[in-house]
């Protein structure tokens, strides 16, 4: 095999919905303000028993039902997270647990919404290699229970969800070579701290590092994937904030591609998102099988990876 790719997609959200309306009865905010500053209009909260492994279990056997593999079929398990409550077992093997996967290798991921994409080019690697021969990996995050309801800055931000996608072997790489890295001098703007934890962001600082570093860098993607923006039929970008996603998709010249703007009706679900928006999109019929899709996850870190697949 000369490469991998994504064979299948599957998501889960949580049934409860936060609209703004909701959050107007909690803090001093209002509707028209949180769609004009951020475009988000309602967001998924997890119950109290909603884990990030169970909504992980959740989406990835979707992801094995649509591909038709069976859970004794993964060898790698990949769950990439920063909400995670419990540290040993970690979510991907928790994740291997719930399904029945025996004997998978299983990692856990934290570069918070840059995650999956990250988790994605390990996958791609290992099955190149030899290292796994079909591997499962997952976006998933209850960032519902890292927030601080009482500050209108980041609460307004926030929602919970997981997405799974699963990789095989692929005569044709069907996942580009990653571009990766990060600004760790700047990586205390978006943090998750404390006892108990909780997530924090200096808003400015991360806005204008994704608008005047990142076209650079999904430019790159493009060129490392031997795509260019024009060719694209989709950019999946993470779902940070719809002032992010517009500017930095128009910047991109990707001016035949569906641009995902799933931030609008969940939220920030930092390494849920990309999987998440490109899961709704496939299930949409938005994008045809065998289109050049940008993935590029960004944000806390300041860390960042994207990679151009083939569309299942």
């Amino acid at each position: 095999m000369k490469g991998s790719r994504i064979t299948a997609l599957g998501h889960y959200q949580p049934a409860r919905v936060l609209t703004n309306h909701d959050l107007e009865q909690m803090v001093d905010t209002d509707d028209a303000w949180i769609r004009s500053r951020v475009g988000i209009r309602t967001r998924h909260i997890a119950d109290d028993d909603e884990t990030v492994d169970s909504m992980s279990a959740q989406a990835a056997a979707k992801a094995l039902a649509n591909a038709g593999v069976a859970a004794d079929d993964i060898d790698l398990v990949l769950v990439a997270t920063c909400t995670a409550e419990d540290r040993v077992p970690n979510m991907a093997s928790r994740t291997a647990a719930r399904l029945g996967i025996p004997h998978p290798a299983v990692l856990d991921i934290n570069t918070a919404c840059s995650g999956f994409s990250h988790a994605l080019a390990l996958a791609d690697q290992a099955i190149r290699t030899g290292s796994a021969t079909r591997a499962l990996v997952v976006g998933s995050e209850k960032f519902s229970s890292v927030t601080d309801w009482t500050d209108r800055t980041t609460c307004i931000l926030v929602g919970d969800g997981a997405a799974a996608a699963v990789v095989e072997p692929s005569a044709t790489a069907g996942i580009s070579p990653v571009v990766w890295g990060s600004f760790p001098d700047k990586g205390s703007a978006v943090r998750i701290e404390g006892t108990p934890a909780r997530f924090a962001q200096e808003g400015q600082t991360v806005f204008r590092w994704a608008t005047s570093e990142l076209p650079a860098l999904t430019r790159t993607v493009c060129e490392r994937a031997g795509v260019a923006p024009e060719e694209l039929a989709a950019v999946v970008l993470h779902q940070a904030n719809l002032r992010i996603i517009e500017p930095l998709a128009a910047r991109l010249g990707a001016v035949n591609a569906v641009v995902a703007t799933d931030v609008t009706d969940s939220g920030n679900t930092s390494a849920a998102s990309v999987p998440l928006a490109l899961s709704k999109l496939l299930a949409e019929g938005a994008v045809p099988s065998g289109a050049s899709v940008l993935l590029f996850g960004f944000g806390g870190g300041l860390a960042y990876a994207g990679q151009v697949v083939t569309a299942p």
